[in-house]
C-alpha cells in the first residue's frame, strides 16, 4: 500500500528516477523551458523549486558554498550549477516562489500522452511583465491591515477634495 506516499513514482526504480530528475533538472535550468509528459514535468517542479530556493541564501560566503555542495548533489552537472547560481538566481531573487510554469500541450501522437512545457517563469519575455529590481524585497502576501490602509486613503481623499474645490471657486 502507499498510504500517504506523496511522490510520483513514474514507474520507475529509485535510482532511475533520481537520474531522470537529475537530466531533466540540469536541462531545464540550462534551456530554461523543456518539453515532457505532465507528470514528468508535475514531479520536475516538486524537484527543482527547491533547489532554486537555496540559490536565494547568500547570507555568507559558507552558506552560499554549502548551498553549491548541495544543488550539485541533486544535479551533478558543473555547468547547470554554475547557471542555477549566476543566471538564474539574480533573476529570482525577489520572486517568493513559484519559480516554474507548466503549459499543457496535448496529447502525444503516437501513445496519446499528456504532453506539457516546463518553464522558469522570469525568463518568459512572452508572459514576464519586465525584470524587476533584484534589491526590491518580495511582495507581502498577507492581506492583514487592510482596514487601516482604507482609511487612510479615505482621509487623503477628503483632504484633497475641499482643495480642489476652493482652486475651482478661484478660476471662476
Amino acid at each position: 500500500m502507499r498510504h500517504g506516499d506523496k511522490n510520483n513514482n513514474l514507474s520507475r526504480t529509485a535510482s532511475h528516477r533520481k537520474a531522470l530528475l537529475m537530466n531533466l533538472g540540469c536541462q531545464l535550468i540550462t534551456n530554461k523551458r523543456i518539453t515532457t509528459t505532465l507528470a514528468k514535468a508535475k514531479a520536475l517542479r516538486t524537484y527543482i523549486e527547491p533547489l532554486i530556493t537555496k540559490t536565494k541564501n547568500t547570507a555568507s560566503k559558507e552558506a552560499i558554498m554549502h548551498n553549491h555542495r548541495i544543488v550539485f548533489s541533486y544535479l551533478n552537472d558543473k555547468e547547470a550549477v554554475k547557471e542555477l547560481f549566476t543566471v538564474v538566481a539574480p533573476k529570482v531573487a525577489a520572486r517568493p516562489g513559484g519559480y516554474t510554469r507548466i503549459i499543457k500541450l496535448g496529447a502525444r501522437v503516437g501513445d496519446n500522452a499528456e504532453i506539457a512545457m516546463i518553464e522558469l517563469v522570469d525568463f518568459n519575455e512572452i508572459y514576464g511583465k519586465g525584470v524587476k529590481a533584484a534589491a526590491e524585497p518580495a511582495k507581502k502576501t498577507r492581506r492583514a491591515g487592510g482596514a487601516k490602509k482604507k482609511a487612510a486613503e479615505t482621509t487623503e481623499a477628503a483632504a484633497e477634495a475641499p482643495a480642489a474645490d476652493t482652486a475651482t471657486e478661484e478660476k471662476a
